[in-house]
Order: structure tokens, then sequence, then C-alpha cells
């Protein structure tokens, strides 16, 4: 049996009879925060204390590439929520989720004439910035700067909030029809015309005219974005590799993370350098890729993922760790790495959190799972119930 903390001080919780997920192992036992911290980790029950029935414990999730925000702030084609409002759905969507930090991804630039993306930047960023200091957000929000290479202003923009003490990664993307996630351009088609509803013609047209904005400008924003954020230190993420090209180019400007690599060879390629593959925790619940590219759990199978991301379903990062551990055989304080100390490391992270250890944020989740789908019982973000 622990020895049992002192009982109820103002500062303190206690949570029992939990199946702790430790770094390296399972326990059933005792996690005492003090302050916001973690600190005591113990076998055994004690008398006092949240009794988890023994349920799981485990870190936080922290989220690196989610579009939720947009999907709040625009929650149908044309309509526009008012972005206070919007930033607070969004936030208690990941609290509910199970995240405690999560990366907002902003994108700058888009491949759409008239898109949202090309004015709502500066006030989601914003909107992010001033919640954070103010408190007002339930869990962490850092910035993710989703850079469209083949967009004019992508580097101009970026610069001006690269010393944003919040932004954490920067990734480099470019959309342009007939490469990386659209490499059939059926499918492109197909994905457009439902979106924004074009004629052929018009995207016949568009093609012709993104791959002009390619040329022009795609390199040229490429080497400058590389450049500021190797000297600012801010991590970089290649996006939609389906090349073993694609992966070289990535580690000679320094990324460290592969976002949803298209292919299996892309996928092997960055593996094979040390980049950490991210894939969709969506791709993993449904069983595959609604652009018709390579599967995650395909991925996942081989060991070649170390990051899981809920790209644009927040539900989906905690049901996605019991679909790998089911699928394939590995206990639950080890898969669930692909969604805590994996992402955490990725971002220069880990030394405060991404892992239940003594000293860390207290950060945590508690889920209970019977068989089917598991089930999120509390999110606690620095000591304190979120959700």
């Amino acid at each position: 049996m622990p020895h049992a903390p002192c009982p109820n001080p103002m500062n303190e919780q206690v949570y029992t009879n939990y199946r702790l997920q430790l770094p390296h192992e399972e326990v059933l036992g005792t996690l005492v925060v003090r302050d916001g911290l973690i600190a005591d980790i113990q076998p055994g029950v004690v008398t006092h204390g949240l009794n988890g029935q023994g349920d799981y414990l485990m870190p936080g999730l922290i989220e690196l590439h989610t579009d939720n925000l947009e999907r709040c702030v625009s929650p149908r084609p044309g309509i526009r929520w008012p972005l206070e409002a919007a930033a607070i759905h969004h936030d208690r969507d990941l609290a509910s989720a199970g995240v405690t930090t999560v990366c907002d991804a902003i994108a700058i630039g888009d491949i759409a004439v008239g898109s949202p993306r090309l004015t709502n930047f500066a006030p989601m960023i914003d909107i992010i910035c001033r919640g954070q200091k103010a408190g007002r957000f339930c869990v962490e929000h850092r910035i993710h700067l989703r850079c469209e290479l083949a967009y004019d202003k992508a580097y101009e923009i970026t610069a001006q909030y690269i010393d944003n003490p919040l932004l954490s990664l920067i990734s480099l993307m470019d959309h342009t029809p007939g490469q990386r996630q659209f490499v059939r351009l059926d499918k492109f088609k197909q994905y457009y015309m439902g979106k924004h509803g074009a004629t052929p013609e018009e995207i016949d047209d568009f093609i012709v005219v993104r791959h002009q904005q390619q040329q022009i400008y795609a390199q040229k924003n490429r080497a400058a974005l590389v450049e500021i954020a190797t000297a600012k230190g801010i991590s970089l993420a290649s996006h939609d590799d389906a090349t073993v090209e694609h992966v070289q180019e990535a580690v000679r400007d320094g990324v460290v993370i592969a976002e949803f690599p298209t292919t299996l060879e892309a996928a092997k390629t960055a593996h094979s350098f040390g980049l950490q593959v991210l894939m969709g925790a969506p791709n993993l619940v449904l069983g595959g890729s609604h652009s018709g590219n390579v599967s995650a759990m395909e991925l996942v199978l081989q060991n070649l993922v170390h990051v899981i991301s809920s790209d644009y379903v927040p539900q989906s990062l905690l049901q996605a760790i019991f679909l790998i551990a089911d699928k394939t055989g590995k206990p639950i304080y080890e898969a669930m790495q692909l969604f805590t100390s994996n992402p955490a490391k990725a971002i220069h992270l880990f030394g405060d959190r991404g892992s239940l250890e003594l000293g860390k944020r207290a950060d945590a989740i508690a889920v209970h799972y019977d068989g089917v789908v598991p089930r999120l019982t509390a999110t606690i973000c620095q000591g304190r119930r979120v959700s």
C-alpha cells in the first residue's frame, strides 16, 4: 500500500484506484497533484481522494494539427460565427476530447479564389493570443501556421508572427492539383467541385492558374520560410509528401515532422531519415483515407507512425488510441505515446508535459473503456478539472 498523502489541503488532489499509464508501464495506483504539478505516484489504493474504480488515467493529449477552430468559425458555407464564441466552443471541443495542449492550425493562404482563409488568419491568431493571455481557455493553445507555398504572401504574413511566443510549428504546404494529396486529378475535382460548387470548366481553369502560381511562388516561399523558422528555432513540418524526392527535400530543409504522407514509400523514407511521421485519427477510425491515399493503420502496423493528429475531428483521438492498441496488441501506455509524449517532443514541450512523471504539469485524462468505445470521464489541465 502507498503511504497516505495528507488529506484535503486546498492545493492538493488525489486520484486513486486508477490504471495509471506511466511512460513504460501500467500501475494500478494513486497519483497526487499539488499546485498544478504531479507530486507523487504510488502503486496501490488509498482511502481518500477520487476513486477511479479501475479506469485509465493517462497524460493529456497533445494536438499538433487541428482545423477545428475553422469549423467553429464557419459551421456552414457562408456562415461566420462570432469569433469570440467560436474560439470558446473550439476550446471546449478540445477539452471534451481529452486534449490539454493544442497547436491551432491557422492557414496562411489558400488555393481557392475568395477563400475565407485569405482574410481569417489575423483575427483567428488574435483571438487565440488574447484568450490564452486572459485565461479564458480550458486548455493551453499554441499556434501552428499552415503556409500555402503557392500563395504569393505566404512568407510576408508568416514573418509578421515569427516572434509570437505561442508560435510552435510551421508547416510547408502545397495543395497544387496533380501532386501530393491530390495526385489523382479526378479526386481533386470531386473534392473541390463538391466543396465549392464549381463547374467542370471552372475547375479546369482553376487548375491552370494554380500551376502557374506554384511555378512563380512555391520555391521562393519555401526557401524564405525555412530560413526564418530555422533562425528562430521553430519546428518545421512537411505536408502530404508523396515521393522519396519530397522527403529528401524536407530533410534538406531541416523538417522534423512529416504530416500525412500520402504513400507507403514516402512514409518509409521519412521514418528512415528520422522524421516524425504524423497521420490522422479520422483515417484510423474510418479505416482509410478519404482522398484515396495510404491507410494510417497500414503505416501503424509497420511501426512507421510517430504522431497522431485529430485533423478535423477532435473526438477521434481517444478512439484511435484504443484502436491502435487493439490492432497492434500494444499496451495502452505504449499506444498513447503517439498522442502524448511524441508530439510533445516534436515541438520541444516534453520537459514539462506529455507523460505522467513527478514534477511535470498535471495534465491528464480519465477514461472508461467497456470494449466498445472509450469514454472520457475527466480532463485535467494543470491540476484543474476542465471537462
